[in-house]
């Protein structure tokens, strides 16, 4: 309470809601700025990584993508930090834990974190000063770097857009599945504000206007229309007093119309057909997808908002799910897909078939509402609708979002109510609703949900967006002839005009803030930062004849169960259906359970069952390395028995003959792996270059990187003729793998948790078999394919991959620094800030390997070239002390984020596997703590003999790649299907 007292002592602000969220072990304050009227909402408690997020309500009004380009531009210096990149520096020399900005459809957000309080004192004053005073007034050149400008080399050279937004969305809208979440928002709400893409759609961001950009940040990036948050432990009282005396104070209320509009409810429902394009080698037949759309309440509502997640699992998610499960038995899609949506005034639920065709459509719809009438009117599984229940009221308890501090997600999440006038602890106050829900099971609450929202409501969309032929190539030459005709048009002096601009722009680009700029952004020093590296807490035990790895951890009463099986035990050509197990585990029957019971029963007893394959380097070794196959369950201490007798029901007495299930999981996991290759192109081409080199990374290509997506292509495609022998082949590999001999467990609990651990563990131990131990050689072909993988995307992802140790050189720490100079200096100006793309990646492993990378590049050649440039960046690297030590804390920060106790876990058994010592993590960060200049210019040795290995892989556009021909070993379409 004291807290609370402190506020209410300050004049500045009036308390509107005081309340102890017992979900979150923490006190919600929500507060009135007087004078502006900025709302804010504080949550207090005694969590080290502190959140501060402000937040404007920004609804576009065009498809230019205004509210995006924003986004990035007032992080490109203010007022009282001038220099031209304030974000990256702050990247490059703080101790943040986050720190970002991110545009939704109709809200911009700012948030950073970090555990350090001076440090997080300075990420405020930046952010706080980069949204209220930009420099985007003063430097027009902001506008046209980030969001879209012509560009003219020459009056003989090509005239082309470019600009960071306008490529990210060319890859974004590169993407199917982005494409029909954009068009179903357009169709669903063509009245308001989520009828238009926030991010921008390439076609019409070159419409936007250097004054109308201008004149949004005026409306919208006030006080009156601000939203801030701070969560964690922290003098609250002491944090807006210097809100409102450094910001808040120095502005009048003004009133600002951002309240975002209802949509008018359709009389009836609508019907739309969208294209997207795929690669002349692709097939036409199976690609399209179909979609219904309804759209459910608003999201101010806490019951329909937990509700309508159980509904999503307990329809479409779970395996059997009736809904999914109907829609897969009529052959209609390969994959099922959709779910509800909300982080918007009015969410939708939607139920999508991927790889389907067109002409199913009737059927389709014929199916959901028939299947969806059934289950209204005869009821839903009550075990499916209490597992889904009980699974999320799980993740919601767990609060464990990886690597994102838990404090900005509940920022984010409070939004969901606060953004449209609600509280903003509605949402965050959850068990209530909890309680709620489980007592209306049984009195037809879910089922009146489907009959009003998904039955019996017009408010529908149905949408169908269908493959077409070299679409991007189409629309490409569209382009090219539309800017050709502009500067046919021009005169010499507007062409002359346009030269001199794209010239300016690049000088300006090149021209770094000065040295007394820069040092107006607040730096610690390096002996604020912490010496001690990072201790790993795992003790090796033997319990049942098993080794156990511990990692006593406090985990809130949950137990963080791994059972791994070493893959060396398999002949290398089983390794893709050792891949292919990890999908067909748990999705596929048990001799005591059907796969949707299965579920069912884990998700009643559990927070969930995940199968994985992985690899850890032998760093005594580069070319070995140990494969697993991994079986994941978190339990509560009190159901450990239930972990391990729900593995060992799965890992023994699951039932493949089921041909008919089992072609559906291949088709749908085939479906998907297509997807995450494709949406995540920097990091397919990152692993297939390393592939040439690594054996490591050649193993993970065949059990789950691009190779592994090309024998689901051809077991897919075979399934019918090979069935039997796909069946046989994944019995022999169960059986060779999940044996006694070839088993260890890691577990991340402390030590009341491990207390049953001895006993339970018998529960699987006992019933594997002993097994032979007999182990296979790994073979790894070393050959640069430098292979061009075309797809149907309007961008490229370029990777150069290599590997140092193979040039006698050592891994040192400096290689951590090297990583942030170059991702954040070198390549973010030559390959993101003048060469437009959105992104640029690089790193350097223990094990020698390390890549260079582009994300949603507009060039290939070009950055190739730039990639080549680095050794003699570095040979000639020269920064002041202040500049290598914002590169040593930038590198540090990224070193000590703090780790959810399941990652500590997981990180420990990598660096038991892998042979990291605490020694060699203390030498690492002392090497850091005292790099020199000198250390990071003897660095261009390495990255020239990660160069010189000369793998090369891109991803990407086919024209592009095409037209590179030359550069690559091998060219072919990243799908073959």
């Amino acid at each position: 309470m004291s807290q609370l007292e402190a506020i209410k002592k300050l004049d500045a602000y009036r308390v509107v809601e005081h309340k102890t969220i017992e979900e979150m072990q923490s006190e919600g304050i929500v507060l009135e700025h007087k004078k502006t009227k900025a709302r804010l909402f504080l949550v207090s408690n005694d969590d080290e990584n502190k959140v501060f997020c402000i937040g404007f309500r920004t609804p576009p009004d065009n498809d230019c993508g205004l509210p995006h380009i924003l986004e990035h531009s007032v992080l490109c210096g203010s007022d009282k930090f001038p220099l031209k990149d304030p974000f990256v520096e702050l990247v490059k020399g703080s101790l943040n834990t986050f720190l970002n900005a991110m545009t939704y459809p109709d809200k911009t957000v700012y948030p950073v974190a970090s555990c350090n309080d001076k440090d997080f004192h300075n990420l405020m004053d930046v952010y706080m000063d980069a949204v209220l005073h930009p420099n985007i007034y003063k430097e027009e050149k902001i506008f046209r770097q980030e969001g879209w400008h012509y560009e003219l080399e020459s009056k003989d050279a090509p005239l082309i857009y470019n600009g960071v937004v306008y490529n990210e969305m060319k890859g974004a809208y590169s993407s199917p599945e982005s494409i029909l979440d954009s068009v179903t928002q357009k169709t669903l709400f063509p009245d308001t504000c989520y009828g238009k893409d926030s991010g921008g759609d390439p076609v019409h961001i070159p419409e936007l206007s250097y004054e109308k950009f201008l004149d949004f940040h005026k409306t919208y990036y006030h006080p009156s229309n601000s939203y801030i948050y701070l969560y964690g432990d922290m003098d609250m009282a002491e944090k807006l007093t210097w809100l409102d005396e450094e910001y808040l104070s120095h502005y009048e209320e003004r009133p600002v119309d951002s309240r975002i509009r209802e949509q008018k409810a359709f009389e009836a429902p609508v019907e739309r057909e969208f294209s997207y394009s795929i690669t002349e080698g692709e097939s036409e037949g199976d690609a399209t997808y179909l979609s219904v759309n309804t759209v459910v309440g608003d999201d101010l509502d806490p019951k329909l908002y937990v509700a309508f997640q159980i509904l999503e699992y307990t329809l479409l998610d779970a395996p059997g799910a009736p809904l999914k499960q109907a829609l897969i038995d009529a052959g209609i899609g390969k994959d099922v897909m959709g779910g509800y949506e909300n982080g918007i005034l009015q969410p939708y639920f939607s139920v999508i078939a991927k790889d389907a065709n067109k002409e199913q459509k009737g059927e389709f719809l014929a199916i959901v509402k028939g299947t969806l009438r059934k289950l209204a009117d005869q009821g839903i599984n009550r075990k499916s609708l209490l597992a889904g229940m009980n699974y999320f009221e799980f993740k919601y308890r767990e609060a464990d979002y990886g690597s994102a501090p838990k404090g900005l997600m509940y920022g984010l999440q409070c939004l969901d109510s606060w953004l449209y006038d609600g509280d903003p602890m509605t949402h965050l106050c959850y068990q209530e609703t909890f309680d709620f829900l489980k007592k209306e099971v049984e009195n037809g609450y879910f089922e009146q949900l489907i009959r009003d929202y998904l039955l019996d409501n017009p408010f529908e969309a149905v949408i169908v967006v269908a493959p077409e032929k070299n679409l991007t190539a189409k629309e490409d030459e569209k382009l090219a002839k539309k800017l050709a005709d502009y500067k046919a048009s021009l005169s010499e002096e507007e062409l002359e005009a346009l030269v001199t601009a794209t010239r300016e722009l690049k000088e300006y680009q090149d021209t770094p803030s000065t040295p007394e700029v820069l040092a107006k952004i607040p730096l610690l020093r390096r002996e604020d930062i912490e010496k001690k590296a990072e201790t790993f807490f795992w003790t090796e035990k033997e319990e049942a004849g098993i080794k156990v790895l511990h990692h006593n951890f406090f985990t809130s009463g949950i137990g963080y169960l791994k059972v791994l099986f070493n893959t060396e035990v398999l002949p290398q050509e089983d390794l893709p259906y050792a891949g292919l197990l990890k999908s067909v585990l748990g999705s596929i029957s048990t001799e005591h359970y059907s796969y949707s019971d299965l579920t069912s029963e884990i998700h009643l007893n559990s927070g969930g069952v995940d199968f994985s394959v992985t690899s850890y380097p032998d760093l005594a070794d580069p070319e070995r390395f140990t494969g697993a196959f991994v079986a994941s369950i978190r339990v509560l201490y009190d159901k450990l028995d239930f972990g391990f007798t729900m593995l060992e029901e799965i890992l023994n007495h699951s039932v493949f003959t089921d041909e008919k299930r089992l072609g559906e999981v291949i088709q749908e996991t085939r479906s998907r792996a297509k997807m995450k290759l494709e949406n995540a192109g920097h990091s397919t081409a990152v692993s297939r270059a390393t592939s040439y080199f690594s054996a490591t990374a050649y193993y993970n290509e065949l059990t789950g990187g691009t190779a592994y997506y090309h024998f689901l292509e051809q077991l897919e495609k075979d399934y019918a003729e090979k069935k039997g022998e796909i069946i046989a082949r994944l019995q022999e590999v169960s059986k060779k793998l999940f044996t006694r001999v070839n088993m260890l467990v890691n577990y991340t609990a402390d030590d009341k948790g491990y207390e049953k651990l001895p006993e339970t563990l018998k529960l699987l131990a006992d019933k594997l078999p002993q097994g032979s131990g007999e182990k296979h050689a790994f073979r790894h072909p070393v050959k640069n394919l430098n292979e061009g993988l075309k797809t149907s995307a309007q961008v490229d992802y370029v990777a150069r991959c290599g590997n140092f140790r193979s040039a006698g050189l050592e891994y040192t720490g400096a290689l951590k620094i090297l990583q942030v100079i170059l991702s954040y200096d070198y390549l973010w100006l030559n390959i993101r800030v003048k060469g437009g793309a959105y992104g640029c990646m690089s790193g350097f492993g223990r094990s020698g390997e390390g890549y260079l990378v582009s994300y949603r590049d507009p060039n290939l050649k070009e950055t190739n070239e730039i990639y080549e440039g680095i050794p003699a960046y570095l040979e000639a690297f020269d920064p002041d002390e202040r500049d290598m030590t914002k590169y040593v804390i930038g590198t540090i920060s990224n070193l000590d984020a703090p780790l959810t106790p399941s990652v500590k876990g997981s990180r420990g058994l990598s660096a038991y596997l892998s042979g990291v010592t605490e020694e060699m993590m203390q030498t690492e960060r002392d090497q850091i703590l005292g790099a020199t200049k000198e250390d990071i210019r003897a660095l261009a040795a390495q990255v020239r003999a990660v160069l010189s290995t000369g793998s090369f892989c891109v991803v990407g556009n086919e024209e592009k790649i095409e037209a590179s021909r030359g550069m690559f070993g091998e060219v072919s379409s990243l799908t073959r299907g």
